[in-house]
């Protein structure tokens, strides 16, 4: 598990590329400066790692494009200590990210396979969760709520009712919402008081679906 020189330069220019699509949040840039990605995926693919793409890691998974990373983690405007759900661990790559920004995270995955390996994996790169649970995602993690932010890294065809209960009062919840074959809309929800929220949708992304229940 290597990370050099080469590979950090390789980081400056990716964090230069999000930023020329238009993110500006220097603690988000700062994160994909630090995040060594290429550690994320196969060796042999080392070559994709810094490149502004997604990028399949097995399981029917992809590890996240930066770009899509950043503008998620940006939508959330975290402070540190802020307690964030993550809705599909995948890979780690935007757990790190929330770490790298001082977030209290609790992150919930359905593949048992990828769950195994990202909490294995994340410690070894000193990224530690709060807790890391293998689980259904629509349904949050109601022991541990409310949370100022909660972030869902797949393709909703709907926004789960429990994910919403689940936001503190000023919370945030960015969900990408619409149909598996189909591109998804980038949504933000604030809940505005006890039974209100605002929305807010922000063009198309590609997502993985998110699916129900677990394997």
């Amino acid at each position: 598990m290597k990370d050099t020189f080469k590979h950090k330069g390789m980081r400056n220019q990716l964090a230069q590329v999000v930023a020329n699509k238009g993110i500006t949040d220097e603690q988000v840039l700062e994160g994909i400066r630090n995040i060594p990605r290429h550690l994320f995926m196969d060796s042999s693919f080392e070559a994709h790692a810094y490149q502004d793409k997604a990028f399949p890691i097995g399981a029917d998974q992809t590890i996240s494009q930066p770009y899509t990373v950043a503008f998620q983690t940006e939508l959330l405007a975290i402070e540190k200590g802020a307690k964030i759900l993550e809705i599909g661990t995948g890979s780690g790559y935007q757990t790190a990210m929330l770490l790298e920004l001082g977030a209290k995270v609790y992150s919930i995955e359905r593949q048992k396979e990828l769950f195994k390996r990202t909490s294995l994996f994340l410690p070894k790169l000193g990224y530690r969760a709060k807790r890391l649970i293998f689980g259904d995602g629509y349904k949050g993690l109601p022991d541990q709520a409310p949370f100022d932010g909660i972030v869902v890294t797949a393709g909703a065809p709907f926004v789960p009712k429990p994910l919403l209960a689940q936001l503190k009062i000023g919370g945030k919840l960015v969900i990408p919402v619409g149909e598996n074959n189909k591109a998804q809309i980038m949504t933000l929800f604030v809940r505005t008081s006890e039974k209100e929220f605002s929305k807010k949708e922000f063009g198309e992304f590609r997502f993985v679906p998110m699916l129900e229940d677990k394997n």
